[in-house]
C-alpha cells in the first residue's frame, strides 16, 4: 500500500489545539502518495494563511490509520 497523507486546514478556537470550529468548511488540500509532496503542499497552504493565528493546515497519515498494525 502506498503511504498515503492528507493535508487540510480550517479555523480553530485556539490556535494551540485542533479544536476545529467548522469542520463542515475544512479546505481539504488534498491527498499525496507520499510526505514529500504532502509537505510542500501543507507549506504551501500554511504560508497562505501565515498572519491568520486562527487558521490551522494539517498532515494526516492516512496510511497509518488504514493498516495501523504495519
Amino acid at each position: 500500500m502506498s503511504k498515503l497523507h492528507l493535508v487540510f486546514g480550517g479555523r480553530v478556537s485556539d490556535p494551540r489545539t485542533l479544536d476545529f470550529v467548522t469542520p463542515e468548511a475544512l479546505d481539504v488540500v488534498g491527498i499525496f502518495p507520499d510526505y514529500k509532496l504532502a509537505e510542500e503542499a501543507w507549506r504551501a497552504a500554511a504560508q497562505k494563511s501565515v498572519d491568520d493565528a486562527e487558521m490551522r493546515y494539517v498532515v494526516v497519515h492516512l496510511h497509518r490509520l488504514l493498516e495501523p498494525d504495519a
